[in-house]
C-alpha cells in the first residue's frame, strides 16, 4: 500500500521585536531592537518546522527587509509551496530558486523550516542531514560595538572572566580611519594575549585607507580584518589579500557560490564568513564552505545577528565543516533583552554547544513569542 504523501499545509511568517542589551554600532546602522523573522512551516503529519531570516539595520545592510521578508513569503512565496511534498526539501528549494529571483533570506528562513521539519520528522539532529558534525561545539566571538574604547575594554574583560568569549571582533568604520585604528589598537593592548582581536569595517574605507590601516593594525597584534572595503571591489580586494599584512575575510562581497568561485579562483580573500541568510541557505552555505577548502580559503561562522533559531541552524551546519579555523559569532541570542525558548542555548567555556535532540533541537516558547510579535494596523 502506498503511504500518504506528507504535505505542506501551511506557512505562517512572523516578524517579532525584542530590544537588544545594548546599542549596536555599525558602520550602516545603530541597532537598539532587532526584528527577528521568523517562519513556521506545518506539515499535513502534524510535524512543524521553523526557520529564519533576520537581517540587520532594515535596508541598510542589504536588499531584504524583515518587511519585504516577510510580504514577499506570504504574497509569493506561501502560495507556491501549498501543498508540495514536504518530505523533500531540496526539490522545494530547487523550484523556489528557479522561480524567485533573489530574496536569499525569505530563502533561508523557508530552507531551515524545511529541513527542521524533516530532521524532526526522521528524528535527527538537523547536522545529520549534512553529512553529519564534526564537533558538538563551536568557537564564539563577541563583537565589540559600543563605539567607547573603556566601555568595549571592561566589556571584553567581563566576557574573558565569564569563560564566554574570548576573540573580540570591533565593529569600526563610522569614524575616520585613524581615530578607528586608535580606538582597536587601545583595546588590544589593555587586552594583550588573552583575547583574540579583529575588525570589522563593514565595506566603509577606501583601498587606500585600508592600505594604511592595515599595516597599522598588524603591528598592533590585531589578526583579521573583515570586508573593509566596498564589495563590489574585488580587484581592490585581492590587492589588499596581496599585499599580506594582516588576513582579509569576505562577507559582504559573499553572497554564495557564484561569488565565492570568483573570490577563490582571483584568491581576494584569505578568510570567508559564511553566513547561512547571506547564501541564499543552508545548501548554499554548504556550497560556500566546500568552494573555500577546495581553495585553501579558511572559513568563519558568521552571523547576521539571528536569534535562537538562524543561530542554531548556522550552528548545525558549521559544526559539519571539515575545519572552523577562525571559529564563529554566533552570539545573536546573547544581543537580546528577550528569551524565546523554553530552554535557552547553551553558551559556555568560549563555546555554543550543540543539542542531540531532533531537528534544531531547541522548543520554542510560542506565548511569550506571540506578546512580542508585530500585528498589522
Amino acid at each position: 500500500m502506498t503511504a500518504t504523501p506528507v504535505r505542506i499545509e501551511r506557512i505562517e511568517t512572523l516578524l517579532v521585536d525584542v530590544p537588544t542589551i545594548r546599542p549596536h554600532k555599525l558602520s550602516v546602522a545603530t541597532m537598539n531592537c532587532q526584528t527577528l523573522v521568523l517562519v513556521r512551516l506545518r506539515c499535513s503529519d502534524g510535524v512543524e518546522g521553523v526557520g529564519e531570516g533576520t537581517t540587520i539595520g532594515g535596508l541598510a545592510y542589504g536588499e531584504e527587509s524583515p518587511e519585504s521578508i516577510k510580504v514577499n513569503i506570504d504574497t509569493y512565496v506561501a502560495p507556491m509551496l501549498q501543498g508540495l511534498d514536504a518530505t523533500r526539501p531540496g526539490a522545494v528549494m530547487a523550484m523556489l530558486r528557479k522561480r524567485i529571483q533573489g530574496n536569499r533570506f525569505a530563502k533561508c528562513a523557508i530552507e531551515t523550516a524545511l529541513f527542521d521539519a524533516q530532521a524532526r520528522r526522521l528524528g535527527v539532529p538537523l547536522s545529520e542531514l549534512f553529512g553529519g558534525r564534526s564537533t558538538d561545539a563551536v568557537d564564539v566571538a563577541w563583537t565589540l560595538a559600543s563605539g567607547d574604547t573603556q566601555r568595549d575594554i571592561a566589556e571584553a574583560e567581563a566576557m574573558i572572566e565569564a569563560r564566554r568569549h574570548r576573540a573580540f571582533k570591533l565593529k569600526i568604520g563610522l569614524r575616520a580611519a585613524a581615530e578607528d585604528v586608535a580606538h582597536v589598537v587601545a583595546i588590544k593592548r589593555a587586552l594583550g594575549n588573552h583575547a583574540d582581536v579583529r575588525v570589522d569595517v563593514n565595506q566603509a574605507w577606501t583601498e587606500s585607507e585600508a592600505i594604511w590601516a592595515g599595516a597599522r593594525l598588524a603591528e598592533a597584534g590585531v589578526s583579521l580584518v573583515e570586508q573593509p572595503i566596498a564589495a563590489t571591489n574585488r580587484a581592490g580586494l585581492k590587492r589588499l589579500t596581496q599585499l599580506a599584512h594582516i588576513p582579509i575575510m569576505a562577507d559582504e562581497a559573499l553572497h554564495g557560490a557564484t561569488d565565492a568561485f570568483a573570490l577563490a579562483h582571483e584568491r581576494a580573500a584569505d578568510v570567508f564568513a559564511v553566513k547561512i541568510a547571506q547564501s541564499g541557505g543552508l545548501l548554499g552555505a554548504a556550497s560556500v564552505a566546500s568552494i573555500a577548502t577546495a581553495a585553501g580559503i579558511d572559513l568563519y561562522g558568521g552571523t547576521m545577528l539571528e536569534g535562537a533559531a538562524g543561530t542554531m541552524a548556522s550552528a548545525h551546519l558549521f559544526s559539519t565543516f571539515p575545519s572552523l579555523k577562525w571559529g564563529s559569532e554566533l552570539f545573536g541570542p546573547l544581543l537580546l533583552t528577550e528569551e524565546i525558548l523554553t530552554e535557552p542555548l547553551c553558551y559556555q567555556d568560549f563555546k555554543l554547544h550543540l543539542p542531540s535532540t531532533p531537528g534544531l533541537g531547541i522548543t520554542f516558547d510560542w506565548p511569550r513569542i506571540e506578546r512580542m510579535v508585530r500585528h498589522a494596523h
